[in-house]
């Protein structure tokens, strides 16, 4: 006696069954990449700026030099930390995209990694005229008495 499958007549009308994983993770990864690009004029004040600013501050902790008043190592790790966030706000959103709009994955190339960078480094002029500005210094100098 031979026990068939159910599903062996329509095996060849079945998605796969995993797509919708897929499409809900890059859904989330492209939100969350969004979140961090700089593609709307309010995330780089309450997303990028706030996690640049903490990374830069992490650092300053442990790299001594990074939190003394008008450190340049400071303005170089607020910098540095924006930089990184945009980047990853780019590819988290190509990434995420690729996702949901694909039927197989596919690897991220050098090219499209590069794009995200060039425009990154376009923002990172604005980072650049805040530390200029005073606006963003070490967490003991907005607390200092003076």
């Amino acid at each position: 006696m031979i026990f068939r499958l159910a599903s062996e007549s329509k095996a060849t009308t079945l998605r796969r069954p995993m797509a919708w994983k897929r499409k809900l993770s890059g859904g989330v990864l492209g939100v969350i990449g969004f979140m961090l690009s700089p593609l709307s004029w309010w995330n780089d004040a309450i997303v990028n700026l706030p996690l640049a600013w903490l990374f830069a501050s992490a650092i300053a902790l442990i790299y001594r030099p990074a939190a003394e008043p008008g450190s340049k190592v400071f303005d170089a790790l607020v910098i540095l930390g924006y930089w990184l966030t945009n980047v990853l706000g780019f590819v988290l959103m190509h990434k995420g995209a690729q996702q949901v709009l694909s039927k197989e994955e596919k690897k991220f190339s050098r090219r499209e990694l590069l794009k995200d960078v060039a425009i990154s480094l376009a923002y990172t002029g604005l980072i650049v005229l805040l530390l200029k500005l005073g606006v963003l210094k070490p967490i003991s100098e907005y607390f200092a008495k003076r």
